[in-house]
């Protein structure tokens, strides 16, 4: 076996160590508090902590206060009776001390207490040591840590705010934005002023708090001694870090927001495109001055800012400028017109992130026509910009020039496709063109590609009325088929027609026919004024948003309060054109059923499509169909029909085949009375049929 003891080095007469050079080596002193004399030891180290000569303390505690300050003592004291009352063994804790030159020093101590048997604190031992140095990298750790996550929430608030920014369209939603609660108040701004500069002048637009504007401040020259004037002038930030610095700034200001407790300011100039648009002041009530970091973060923020009030600016003036066109396009009035109510409206569509398309292609139209007649147009050219409201606005020229010529419903719906066709446009557009005697009731109404119209009683009862259509303007006569089939409808007094575009009726996500259901059951619950009704109508609309514009018109026909004296309807008939021909039928038929000579309707239409037979067969031009009823009393019902010829009809015999020849034998038979005139370059032949009362 080994020996190991034999070969052990011998151990050092001093060892262990005692511990005060070991406490020396790590500058600390250590103390022996007696409990119960009071007495409170330093060792020399102890003394080298509290910056005191051996002959400068005498042992009481209460010596040690010529270098701890009183609120630091009473912390301490505080400390050591709570470690003694509760049944601690120790405690330890950071204070400071003020050395003999002045200089504070943070001073760690950490003390063991000791007890008898029955618990009681006898005394205390403990370390004091120099914390300074120690404390001082704690301190500056918290303080990087805090400057990080104050960094962090200044970031994070840049970067919400400039999210929610990037939804706004309009000057409103910037401020708006602004002035939410997750916006720069978290900054700690107490409000927000801004302004824009206008020719030489700064409009404001967010005043600050309720209640805060400051009379002459609305409009200001830039020149004058205000904050917002003079960031725009110098495009630099200004900063006002204490209320004495605003009142010697800005003498004029500070007295009228001095009840705003204001206690610092930031002033940011808005710029853009390298020239300032505004300025915007970000006011507090509970700070003062502003780190160097902190207006780093206000400035980034002000251009960020700056972009997003330009874009919506030239949104602004988009919308402006769309609005304009828009109102340009449509009729600027509507023309009163005797025995009907009117009423019509437009809302435009809103796309959301697109400038210029807050407007579109939809229109309305009244056109007075001879004869008492009025023309009632709704019509919807595809896309929803400027061009399709430039579109609108060409056709509904033309196509009101067309109808004022007198021309059919069916004609002029053909005429304006062909010039929508010739037009340097890709566009296309639907339409419905009614044309309504109010003496008579009788609405003639062409469709092309566009939604049926619909009928109200004066019952409240909606119904939608199918008329049979041809192709949308445009494309009709692309694809050559410019015919459009006529329906004729029976407008009675009280009733109200209503025309609309797609916009009314279509909703997200629901089928189009769903959609004409709510609008016959809104319609028939709704009020029966055509204006208000209008009303309800456009603010439905307008409540369930969409980017499709809205056009409607209403026209209700008036009750017959007095006798009418007769109504008056006229019709054109071109050569070769058959389609024509069955219309001014219809338009007969439906006139004399309407006036209430039910018992010769017959007689007049077949008299009537001889005349105007005649007068395509033997004419080299059109016929011109007038119909109208002479009195109120004694009843007579009067039937024109006009030719560019001078050549007078003349009766002649049928023949072996009596296929021609009876013309004049029928007028001659069937009418009361009948005629010729002459009409400038060509004629008129007339017959009158006495129908009686109405009944």
């Amino acid at each position: 076996m080994v020996d190991r003891g034999a070969s052990a080095p011998s151990v050092p007469d001093d060892w262990p160590a005692h511990p005060d050079p070991i406490l020396a080596l790590n500058r600390m002193g250590s103390f022996d508090w007696d409990l119960d004399t009071g007495l409170f030891h330093m060792d020399a180290q102890a003394h080298e902590v509290f910056d005191l000569r051996p002959d400068e303390y005498d042992g009481n505690p209460e010596t040690l206060a010529v270098r701890v300050p009183r609120p630091e003592a009473h912390r301490l004291d505080g400390l050591v009776a709570q470690a003694m009352k509760d049944g601690s063994e120790n405690y330890g804790t950071y204070f400071r001390i003020r050395r003999r030159d002045g200089m504070l020093r943070w001073t760690h101590t950490q003390g063991y207490i000791r007890r008898d048997e029955t618990g009681r604190p006898r005394r205390i031992i403990g370390i004091v040591r120099d914390a300074t140095q120690e404390f001082e990298e704690i301190e500056a750790c918290q303080d990087q840590t805090a400057q990080d996550e104050v960094r962090r929430r200044q970031t994070n608030v840049v970067q919400l705010t400039t999210a929610a920014l990037a939804h706004a369209r309009t000057v409103q939603d910037v401020i708006d934005v602004l002035k939410d609660t997750h916006g720069l108040t978290h900054l700690g701004a107490t409000s927000l002023v801004m302004g824009l500069v206008e020719a030489g002048r700064i409009r404001l637009i967010a005043e600050g708090p309720a209640g805060s504007f400051v009379p002459g401040t609305g409009v200001t020259r830039i020149d004058e001694p205000y904050p917002m004037g003079e960031v725009v002038r110098t495009l630099a930030p200004r900063f006002i870090e204490s209320p004495e610095e605003f009142a010697e700034s800005y003498p004029i200001l500070w007295p009228h927001i001095t009840d705003l407790n204001i206690t610092s300011a930031a002033y940011l100039p808005l710029i853009a495109q390298a020239k300032p648009i505004g300025a915007m002041g970000l006011l507090y009530s509970d700070r003062r001055g502003f780190s160097s970091d902190e207006r780093n973060v206000l400035v980034a923020l002000g251009s960020s800012i700056a972009q997003s009030l330009q874009r919506a600016m030239f949104y602004e003036q988009e919308k402006d400028l769309a609005t304009g066109l828009q109102q340009a396009m449509l009729p600027r009035t509507i023309p009163s017109v005797p025995g009907a109510d009117i009423a019509v409206r437009y809302r435009a569509g809103s796309t959301a992130g697109s400038l210029g398309r807050d407007i579109g292609g939809d229109w309305y139209d009244l056109i007075p026509l001879p004869g008492g007649r009025i023309g009632a147009v709704i019509g919807d050219v595809q896309g929803h910009d400027t061009h399709a409201a430039a579109v609108m606005g060409q056709l509904r020229i033309v196509l009101r020039a067309y109808a004022a010529e007198g021309h059919t419903p069916a004609t002029v719906m053909a005429r304006a496709s062909v010039f929508l066709h010739e037009l340097d446009t890709d566009r296309f557009a639907t339409c419905l063109y009614a044309e309504a005697d109010l003496s008579t009731g009788v609405v003639q109404v062409v469709r092309a590609g566009h939604i049926d119209p619909l009928i109200r009683q004066t019952d409240g009862t909606c119904r939608r009325i199918a008329v049979e259509g041809g192709l949308p303007l445009g494309l009709s006569a692309e694809f050559g088929r410019l015919e459009y089939p006529v329906g004729t409808i029976e407008l009675d007094p009280g009733h109200t027609l209503l025309l609309c575009t797609d916009g009314l009726i279509e909703q997200p996500g629901a089928d189009l026919d769903d959609g004409m259901q709510t609008l016959v059951a809104m319609i028939k619950t709704g009020p029966d004024d055509v204006r208000d009704l209008a009303d309800l109508l456009i603010d439905v609309a307008e409540e369930r948003g969409g980017d499709d514009d809205v056009a409607l018109l209403l026209l209700r026909r008036r009750s017959l309060d007095t006798p009418q004296s007769g109504g008056r309807l006229q019709q054109h008939v071109a050569p070769g054109d058959p389609e024509a021909l069955t219309q001014a039928r219809h338009m007969i038929r439906a006139a004399v059923l309407a006036w209430g000579a039910r018992e010769r309707a017959d007689e007049i239409e077949l008299v009537a499509d001889e005349l105007i037979t005649n007068a395509l067969m033997h004419t080299e031009g059109s016929a011109v169909v007038t119909l109208r009823v002479l009195t109120a009393t004694d009843r007579r019902l009067r039937v024109d029909v006009e030719d560019s010829s001078s050549a007078l009809p003349r009766r002649r015999d049928a023949g072996e085949s009596g296929v021609s020849g009876r013309g004049l034998l029928l007028v001659d038979l069937l009418t009361d009375v009948w005629g010729v005139e002459a009409r400038g370059g060509g004629k008129c032949v007339w017959c009158e049929f006495v129908v009686g009362e109405r009944s």
